[in-house]
């Protein structure tokens, strides 16, 4: 039996790909983006963390912990991550849901079952499944049962990537996948090092090597390029100018668009619960004007300006004014 770790399931998504989808977020990622939103989907070990409004201080799971390794202070729980095994036991015996466990190992078939429960919502409104993270491809054997499962049940899938992977590990998803979802973060090689932390040479082979694939099969695959709109990381005009010349240089006739996702800075509570600093804490959301300069950047350098999307939140008072 294929199992693999999931980190959650998130229904009645519309963000990650066409129609109403559930979008399954795997734990583990070769990459360390220094904007990451999802911190818990790094590392692919279990996890645990603490949710501080909920706790009512009965210290229940410190006295549990068979290691040893949770403190109630003045301010709050203490966890020694260095001793800590996410072995689950405290969040069992919270009683107010204060503790959580990141992280759960599911087969294919529990997976299954639970992706079918939304089957009605896919089929209405042309939806689907997507595989996110984390990075699906981190976990091979089991991405590959669990598409190729949902495909035998007629799903239509997606599949988010960094690209970071092997062109063999590609080649045995790809047949089974309706969408992919690319991360193109940076084409400076040294910048994309600087943020996070590996270089683009093995990302961009196997955007390559994904555009001969769908030029081999023209009517089976699309392809989406997603760049996140990172202020003063990614946001640059140096940087969209690239990408979107690449693209059309590289990658013609083989997009069907090119998404810019604005800045996300709501995952702040999460790097605090995880017991890790953000340097983007301090970073407001984007504003209205900013984006669309980016999305005009990009319109003026891709050839196809049509495909460009600009989304995500801005600034509340700005979409006003607006």
């Amino acid at each position: 039996m294929t199992s693999g770790r999931i980190l959650h399931l998130q229904r009645l998504s519309t963000e990650d790909g066409p129609g109403i989808r559930t979008t399954v977020f795997f734990k583990g990622c070769p990459l360390h983006c220094a904007w990451c939103h999802n911190p818990e989907s790094i590392s692919i070990k279990p996890q645990t963390q603490w949710f501080a409004v909920r706790c009512i201080g009965c210290k229940i799971c410190v006295d549990t912990c068979p290691n040893g390794c949770l403190a109630m202070t003045g301010s709050g729980l203490v966890i020694d991550r260095q001793r800590c095994e996410a072995c689950g036991v405290c969040v069992e015996a919270c009683p107010s849901g204060a503790r959580e466990l990141l992280g759960k190992s599911m087969s294919v078939e529990e997976l299954i079952v639970e992706l079918l429960k939304d089957r009605a919502f896919y089929e209405k409104s042309g939806g689907g499944v997507t595989l996110s993270g984390g990075e699906p491809t981190f976990q091979a054997d089991f991405t590959e049962a669990l598409l190729r499962s949902l495909k035998e049940q007629g799903i239509s899938t997606a599949l988010d990537t960094c690209g970071l992977t092997s062109p063999r590990t590609l080649d045995r998803l790809l047949p089974y996948t309706d969408l992919i979802l690319f991360d193109l973060k940076l084409l400076d090689p040294g910048l994309h090092r600087k943020f996070t932390n590996v270089t683009n040479q093995q990302i961009l082979e196997n955007l390559a090597h994904i555009r001969k694939t769908i030029q081999q099969h023209p009517q089976r695959i699309d392809l989406w390029i997603r760049t996140p709109l990172i202020p003063g990381a990614t946001d640059t005009e140096e940087n969209l100018s690239a990408i979107g010349r690449y693209l059309a240089e590289q990658m013609e006739g083989t997009i069907a668009r090119w998404e810019l996702c604005a800045f996300n800075n709501l995952c702040r509570d999460q790097y605090t619960r995880l017991g890790l600093e953000w340097e983007y804490a301090n970073t407001p959301l984007m504003s209205f004007a900013d984006v669309r300069y980016c999305e005009q950047i990009a319109k003026a350098t891709f050839n196809h300006p049509e495909l460009v999307l600009a989304t995500g939140a801005t600034r509340p008072e700005e979409q006003l004014q607006e």
